[in-house]
């Protein structure tokens, strides 16, 4: 068995709480897309009930082979269709809770997995 040594992601989820990431350092208070290749940006999507495929283009450019969808406080599915460019392009698809979202997108990013999370940045009183 071969065995291969840790390595770091580029950039790492450090902490996280009810309306706030840390990212290498840095606090984000709003909603972000962050890659295991160095991708940060802002993500216009606040809540669950308003992402929309348009949300999901976005991500297209970065050709992750998977996209963790953190959707805020609360674990909440969102409908295929929003979805659906992801799908036809061959990038699945997760969805958790943001701060599942962020845990998964550390370990995957530190195995050197092309991954992209679409954290939802938002208090428990938003998305209610």
């Amino acid at each position: 068995m071969k065995l291969q040594p840790d390595q770091a992601p580029p950039q790492a989820i450090q902490a996280a709480g009810e309306g706030w990431l840390m990212i290498d350092g840095a606090r984000i208070t709003h909603s972000v897309l962050i890659g295991a290749k160095g991708e940060n940006e802002a993500w216009d999507c606040d809540c669950p009930t308003r992402v929309s495929e348009k949300h999901f283009q976005q991500i297209l450019k970065h050709k992750p082979e998977l996209v963790l969808f953190g959707s805020g406080p609360k674990q909440q599915f969102i409908h295929p269709k929003n979805y659906q460019c992801l799908i036809a392009n061959g990038i699945g698809m997760e969805t958790m809770d943001t701060l599942a979202a962020c845990r998964t997108y550390n370990v995957l990013a530190g195995e050197g997995r092309h991954v992209m999370a679409a954290l939802i940045v938002s208090s428990t009183k938003e998305t209610s």
